[in-house]
């Protein structure tokens, strides 16, 4: 009998995580011929989200929990699940039921008897987002599919089953600042997309704020595309050549009309532009040099305080 391991990244779930755990059974028992194991991962919760996890593994052997020692991230979460998965099916879900489990049943048909390696989701809508954050969305896949060599789907969900080999090989890559929607695309294998409308969350309220978004979407930027790096090059060159140009026609001005040099407001102005193109570069410059730097500490992707597989010892 296949065994289907499903990771669910949770941090400050509890009201989530009753639901979620009733609609799976439910799937289960439907899909008779296929087990289900359960991976919680508590990503530092601060509610009773750890105490429920425990409380569905003592009634529920199918059901194990992984608990951070404290906020690694939803990408240190899905590593931590991933690597704990023991089926020869692995698929993420959202605990929030935005991931449809009824969806399941087609993927692992798909799987089993179309010869994908892969069954991924995407949505067709955002419902439960707001038109900025739609935009902005939307402005980001538009953009990273411009500068990347590697292609992002726009709509892409981390719902996705996937077998063991693909699991593995997204295991390998350990790096430390994880984009894993750009780790999924840049592995390959034979990738089947089924669309569905993403619907509201079942209970709680989201955990990614703007800013959040926004500095999930620079880590994407910059772990799959050097052109910022070329970009800053390219508008420091420009501003040379324009520099230069521009002491020319004050030499040549100077020495047909003799006229001083005037204009300090214009010229306050033209140095605080400089400047702040500067900085921009600089940035940029800057954000690549930190993730190498994070890099090369070697640092843990998440360190563990319990599980349930440690319990048991």
């Amino acid at each position: 009998m296949d065994k289907i391991s499903i990771v669910i990244p949770c941090y400050n779930e509890e009201e989530s995580i009753p639901l979620f755990y009733k609609e799976i059974k439910k799937q289960e028992e439907k899909m008779e011929n296929v087990s289900f194991e359960l991976w919680f991962v508590d990503d530092g919760s601060k509610d009773k989200s750890l105490e429920l996890m425990k409380e569905l593994h003592e009634k529920d052997k199918e059901v194990h929990y992984l608990s951070f020692s404290r906020n690694f991230g939803k990408e240190a979460a899905i590593y931590a699940g991933l690597e704990a998965a023991t089926g020869n099916y692995i698929t993420l879900m959202d605990v929030d039921l935005q991931d449809p489990p009824k969806l399941l049943e087609e993927m692992y048909e798909s799987i089993t008897k179309e010869g994908y390696d892969v069954v991924a989701t995407k949505s067709t809508s955002r419902n439960g987002y707001s038109f900025f954050r739609k935009t902005f969305t939307k402005w980001f896949y538009h953009l990273i599919n411009k500068i990347s060599k590697v292609e992002m789907v726009d709509g892409a969900r981390d719902y996705r089953l996937m077998k063991r080999k693909v699991v593995k090989e997204i295991i390998k890559m350990k790096e430390y600042n994880r984009y894993s929607k750009g780790l999924f695309s840049f592995i390959g294998f034979k990738t089947k997309w089924i669309t569905y409308e993403n619907p509201e969350r079942s209970a709680g309220n989201t955990k990614f704020n703007f800013w959040k978004l926004f500095a999930y979407a620079v880590e994407g930027i910059v772990g799959f595309s050097t052109v910022p790096l070329a970009i800053a090059a390219i508008v420091g060159l420009l501003f040379c050549l324009i520099s230069f140009f521009m002491i020319l026609v004050i030499i040549v001005r100077t020495l047909i009309w003799s006229d001083p040099t005037s204009g300090w407001p214009s010229m306050v102005c033209i140095m605080f532009f400089l400047s702040g193109i500067q900085l921009f570069c600089t940035g940029i410059i800057g954000e690549y040099l930190s993730k190498t730097y994070l890099e090369t500490k070697h640092r843990p992707i998440y360190i563990l305080r319990e599980s349930s597989e440690e319990e048991e010892e």
